[in-house]
């Protein structure tokens, strides 16, 4: 294996994979040469060698050696160079989200489908056992029929500030290739390391940073194979100004059919309290009672409509459970797609809701804090601004003083993943690329 980007994600994706029986770490490959340091070691101490390096993904796909590549880079590459190994006859491990828009979301998955390669997103909940249980007590109906699920992302994110753009990229970093498919542009700090997932042009926001997780336990928990009927997003970056494009408040309304559960999102990035003791999570919202499933070391439950607790979902009776990881190389060493916790996708969908909700919020108006939602608008909707405002109000944001983004919900086709009817929306389905980093209109 090579594991590509090892300064975050990444350095985990190698301690985890170096310890594993049947499989070797024979390269490391990353843009920046100052962040390769502990990677290295770590396949030293577990592997007894030292991998080689590269900063060019394309000598990985030459090296006919590797059999597969686990990929932790930015969101703009993630697709690319999925589509790319499996070209080179490799499997690929792919962090979430998969994409950095819809269309080569789909790209990764015709190229899984064309070169029949082992392709798992890295949306880990899947192959946890206590959430399998969780699970599959929401879908039984024991708590009556599911309303909709609420998704949370409450993570305290800082301002990052202004920085001006630099002549050069520090040194040991290949900035050409750490833009790849985006367009040139000088290089600057808050568009580099970290900083990269508030700009549209390589991140997707806390929607697409930790938010997939819990959009991909939303539909999971849902049944839904396709991408919903409909999405309005609203929200805005609040409590400070900086370079940041991205909303570090957000709710999201999502439907599929009338008679379907509906999904409720929301991101907060200032001080908050948490909801029903969960600041990261999902809860599942039924006729009679709630399924809570924290992104943490707290089980899951099932609680009655007045949070008397029911059921804990240990996972025990699914029986031993394997990593996300260990998932991927046994599928890898069988060769049988069917046998992935989260198949390529499974991730795109995933991916994809979380860029219609940024493509509702990015198409959006500005509009006074004054202006109440529609008094027709769903009551979990509602009720979500009112949580909001009351949010803001506590973090001492003037509410008379400031203007949230909002566009009414946008129509989607989930058999062609476009919108019906907005030319502005559907020129977000993709974007345009540099050569030669270019997602293939057709695989």
């Amino acid at each position: 294996m090579a594991v590509v980007g090892v300064r975050g994600r990444g350095r985990d994706h190698v301690a985890e994979l170096a310890g594993m029986p049947n499989v070797e770490i024979v390269a490391i490959c990353d843009i920046d040469s100052n962040v390769v340091g502990p990677s290295m070691r770590i396949v030293q101490d577990k592997q007894g060698h030292t991998p080689y390096f590269v900063q060019d993904f394309r000598h990985i796909l030459a090296d006919r050696s590797i059999d597969a590549v686990s990929i932790a880079t930015t969101n703009q590459w993630h697709s690319l160079q999925t589509i790319w190994a499996c070209q080179a006859g490799k499997d690929v491990y792919v962090e979430k989200p998969v994409s950095h828009n819809i269309f080569e979301g789909r790209r990764a998955v015709e190229a899984a489908r064309k070169y029949e390669r082992i392709v798992q997103a890295g949306t880990q909940s899947r192959s946890n056992n206590s959430l399998k249980e969780a699970i599959a007590f929401v879908r039984s109906g024991k708590l009556g029929k599911l309303l909709y699920a609420q998704g949370l992302c409450y993570k305290r994110r800082k301002s990052i500030g202004h920085y001006d753009d630099e002549a050069l990229a520090p040194p040991g970093v290949d900035y050409n290739l750490w833009l790849g498919p985006t367009p040139e542009r000088a290089f600057n700090r808050n568009h580099f390391h970290y900083e990269w997932h508030w700009n549209w042009q390589y991140g997707d926001g806390d929607l697409g940073n930790q938010g997939i997780h819990q959009m991909d336990v939303i539909r999971w928990g849902i049944g839904k194979g396709e991408l919903p009927s409909s999405a309005l997003s609203l929200g805005g970056r609040f409590g400070y100004e900086d370079d940041g494009e991205t909303p570090n408040t957000q709710i999201v309304w999502m439907e599929y059919g009338p008679k379907d559960p509906k999904v409720l999102f929301e991101v907060r990035g200032l001080e908050t309290e948490k909801e029903r003791d969960i600041d990261v999570g999902v809860i599942f919202h039924c006729a009679d009672g709630v399924v809570s499933i924290p992104f943490s070391n707290v089980k899951p439950a099932a609680y009655t409509l007045k949070m008397e607790k029911i059921q804990d979902f240990t996972g025990q009776s699914i029986g031993a459970g394997k990593s996300h990881f260990a998932n991927f190389i046994d599928c890898v060493i069988s060769h049988k797609q069917n046998g992935l916790a989260a198949e390529i996708q499974e991730g795109h969908l995933s991916s994809a809701m979380c860029h219609v909700a940024n493509i509702s919020y990015r198409l959006a108006e500005d509009r006074p804090f004054t202006v109440d939602l529609p008094a027709n608008s769903p009551a979990p909707l509602l009720e979500a601004f009112e949580r909001t405002c009351k949010h803001l109000k506590d973090n001492n944001c003037d509410l008379g003083q400031l203007q949230y983004r909002m566009v009414s919900a946008l129509k989607i086709d989930p058999r062609t993943e476009r919108f019906f009817d907005n030319d502005d929306a559907n020129g977000m389905v993709s974007r345009e690329y540099r050569l030669p980093f270019l997602v293939p209109q057709y695989v």
